[in-house]
């Protein structure tokens, strides 16, 4: 059994994604299961080279530091000649109606004055992604499910029309985690593309700056120290965070202070604890790239020779292998 979940480099990691998903994948995953860092992706809105290229590396190097297995990660453009050539295959079993009718796309094309043809077909590269590794299951959320009933139509698909090759993927959904929303705003999730990044705790950030963007988080002038998301969410978005590192319920955290300030105070150790061994392993991969180097050409071996015979056996029945 194999699942697959992937980051996307659009900036850089924060305490959200890692409470949220890394820590569960590196807590939770199964031996078969594989993590990526899907670089190709984040090139279907504007970007920079460059700025893409070191955000992939600082997102492996944040992966490996977690816990997770060398041998289960990988950067997705390191398998960019298998994942191109499957991508073209999908693309000509997929028609027109099915790419136009994703939601990210319909969303995303009438907020951008340059629609890239990428932003049309990534979903087929998703699928070439779940399909070349052999994933039974890949945990998304709401808005990727519709992707992965792609992925399963071009599977059945294929298999009727060419020859069985692909494992039909299901779409599960990961268990409850902390939803860590913006500590300057906390109508909104803390997202590694924001543009401010006052609110957002990074996993690479040092403890200093943590403890000054806790501080400064929003609250309210109640003065009433209870989880109540609805009725006082920057509150409640630090007491979630701090319940997360210390394997505790928002109640429970709530009930051992007494101010406002005590839970800030709180929060920021309990961030900088949770955060310290990684920060420190991910820091020493990235000033030894020689390391890093060997780190990512031994995960890509591992998954380019996972995915070689179903390639190679697509490739055959589709006449042009």
């Amino acid at each position: 059994m194999t699942r697959l979940s992937a980051i996307t480099p659009s900036g850089h990691a924060h305490i959200g994604n890692h409470l949220g998903a890394v820590r569960r994948w590196a807590c939770e995953g199964r031996p078969g299961d594989l993590y990526f860092v899907s670089d190709l992706h984040a090139m279907t809105v504007s970007y920079n080279p460059a700025r893409l290229r070191a955000l992939s590396r600082e997102l492996l190097a944040v992966l490996v530091a977690a816990g997770i297995d060398a041998d289960q990660v990988f950067v997705q453009s390191d398998l960019v000649r298998e994942l191109g050539a499957l991508s073209w295959v999908l693309e000509c079993a997929c028609s027109f109606g099915e790419a136009a009718r994703m939601t990210q796309f319909k969303q995303k094309s009438d907020s951008q004055g340059m629609v890239r043809l990428g932003l049309l077909t990534y979903p087929v590269l998703m699928a070439a992604d779940i399909l070349l590794s052999g994933a039974d299951e890949v945990p998304v959320g709401e808005d990727q499910t519709q992707h992965v009933e792609l992925a399963r139509s071009l599977a059945r698909r294929f298999n009727t029309t060419y020859g069985e090759v692909f494992t039909v993927p299901t779409a599960v959904t990961p268990p409850t985690a902390a939803r860590v929303m913006d500590l300057s705003d906390p109508g909104r999730k803390m997202s590694k593309s924001t543009q401010d990044a006052a609110g957002t705790v990074f996993v690479l950030d040092d403890p200093d700056l943590i403890r000054r963007k806790i501080r400064r988080a929003v609250t309210d002038g109640e003065a009433r120290l209870e989880y109540r998301p609805d009725e006082q969410p920057g509150l409640a978005n630090l007491l979630e965070i701090l319940a997360a590192c210390l394997g505790k319920s928002p109640r429970e955290a709530a009930a051992a202070y007494r101010s406002y300030g005590e839970v800030k105070n709180a929060a920021a150790e309990a961030v900088i604890e949770e955060l310290r061994p990684i920060r420190t392993r991910a820091m020493d991969l990235l000033r030894d790239p020689a390391e890093l180097d060997r780190v990512r050409a031994h995960g890509a071996a591992r998954a380019t020779e996972r995915g070689a015979h179903r390639l190679a056996a697509a490739l055959r029945l589709s006449g042009v292998g």
